[in-house]
């Protein structure tokens, strides 16, 4: 992990893709993408099953981990209609009562207009962007707003580090601009988008079991 100073608060990159608010006790993670690979089967796309449960799983040990009070979703929690199926409903409602009394915040993106909101019985406060916490604006899509300091999600972002011999690796990155932050997918079935950081723009790329600042030797 990787602790910096962002809209005059420590904020923690996670290598697990996920952002940490420790003055408020608050986990963000964004573009969970529940349910997808049931939405490609569906559409006759033979893809592995288990990567909602492996996602539930990793989001569970951090919660044990860190010990939040609140998780907050940025958006995409689930990936459309399809997502309402037994198998991931069951992995949901297990993962629930795992941690009962964990408040639990989805700001709404665009791929949850589509799929609608969770099942009432999970006990998660659905809010449209930006909901406010601290001197932040929480949101899906990275947009300034005069509320705060957005912290979103939606592009997905990654770096390509291009090695001798020609070799290019792309890595998820948490990028951080002068007003708006992008967090990366947290899903495990999500593909990944690249960026084009401004000057002054601050990006720090996720690499196995760490968070790496590319500004660092430069």
């Amino acid at each position: 992990m990787l602790s910096i100073c962002l809209a005059g608060e420590t904020v923690v990159l996670l290598p697990e893709k996920a952002l940490w608010l420790p003055a408020h006790a608050s986990l963000l993670v964004a573009d969970v993408h529940l349910g997808k690979a049931a939405s490609f089967r569906r559409q006759g796309v033979p893809v592995p099953r288990g990567s909602s449960r492996a996602a539930l799983q990793g989001l569970s040990l951090l919660i044990e981990r860190l010990g939040p009070e609140r998780v907050v979703f940025l958006g995409d929690f689930l990936h459309a209609p399809a997502a309402h199926n037994p198998d991931t409903w069951q992995d949901l409602w297990h993962w629930r009562q795992r941690h009962p009394g964990l408040e639990l915040v989805l700001v709404r993106g665009n791929h949850d207009h589509r799929a609608g909101d969770p099942a009432v019985e999970l006990g998660m406060r659905c809010v449209d962007e930006p909901w406010p916490l601290g001197p932040w604006a929480l949101s899906h899509h990275p947009q300034p707003h005069p509320q705060g300091y957005v912290l979103a999600g939606h592009w997905h972002p990654c770096v390509s580090l291009q090695a001798r011999a020609r070799d290019r690796l792309r890595l998820p990155c948490f990028w951080l601009g002068a007003q708006v932050g992008v967090l990366p997918a947290y899903g495990p079935f999500t593909g990944m988008h690249p960026i084009a950081p401004a000057a002054g723009d601050r990006v720090y790329a996720v690499a196995d079991d760490m968070v790496v600042d590319l500004a660092v030797g430069r």
